[in-house]
């Protein structure tokens, strides 16, 4: 077993039990080493990789912030491994729109009308109405506002997975945008939707929420894919 994978492998079983929390301290490394039987080289470069993939936060200095510290922070993971995954281009902009489908659309068919966070997503939709913004800060807004609405449906793992789809995506989606013909026309018609999709959540219309979200979503990929069957896709996914 790698050294990551025995760190890993305790930190998880300590956490299982309770004696370990989330923001708790991990032990010294002379500690940790002897008690996993590892070498404090092969600790640091174990403890490294779960720091990557957001298992813990690691600050030098002193205070109750320094040290290592539990943070199971799964998005970070999952954005990283999507990144990789566009990189080799085993992901492609059409798969990341199938799963946006997916995930949006359960997510309103399941939401809970006093689950959600209602203010903060009409705050959002305030920021984007602001004409002078730019690309990059609108595309910003306009991906916390439906990771906003996927929460919810009350499941964090759907949250999860499109906070780390927004993360790993961001400087994708951005080229696109920018080299839409006409961002200004189509920023507009994406705040018209986003109301749209709101008030429906907010009236408790979960189908009419979802299938706004499909429009939505088919919409703006048709308008940004340059595959040369991307509007067929768009139109025919799963619907």
């Amino acid at each position: 077993m790698k050294a990551h994978e025995t760190v890993m492998g305790w930190v998880t079983a300590e956490l299982q039990s309770g004696r370990l929390s989330i923001g708790d301290h991990l032990p010294g490394e002379r500690a940790l080493a002897e008690t996993l039987g590892v070498s404090r080289g092969s600790l640091r470069e174990a403890l490294r990789v779960l720091e990557a993939v957001g298992a813990i936060r690691t600050s030098t200095g002193s205070g109750p912030r320094s040290g290592t510290i539990i943070t199971a922070s799964p998005g970070q993971a999952l954005a990283l491994s999507l990144n990789l995954q566009l990189a080799t281009r085993h992901v492609e902009h059409a798969h990341v729109f199938e799963v946006r489908l997916l995930l949006e659309a359960w997510s309103a068919e399941h939401a809970d009308l006093a689950s959600g966070d209602w203010p903060t997503a009409e705050r959002l939709l305030d920021r984007m109405d602001d004409p002078g913004l730019g690309v990059p800060e609108f595309l910003q807004l306009d991906a916390e506002f439906h990771v906003a609405l996927s929460r919810a449906a009350g499941n964090p793992l759907i949250s999860t997975l499109m906070d780390a789809l927004r993360t790993s995506i961001a400087d994708h989606t951005l080229a696109r945008a920018q080299a839409l013909p006409d961002w200004p026309t189509t920023a507009t018609r994406l705040r018209g939707e986003h109301r749209g999709i709101y008030e429906r959540m907010r009236a408790d219309d979960r189908e009419g929420a979802a299938a706004l979200l499909r429009d939505h979503i088919r919409g703006y990929y048709a308008e940004t894919s340059t595959e040369p069957d991307g509007a067929r896709t768009a139109t025919d996914a799963t619907g």
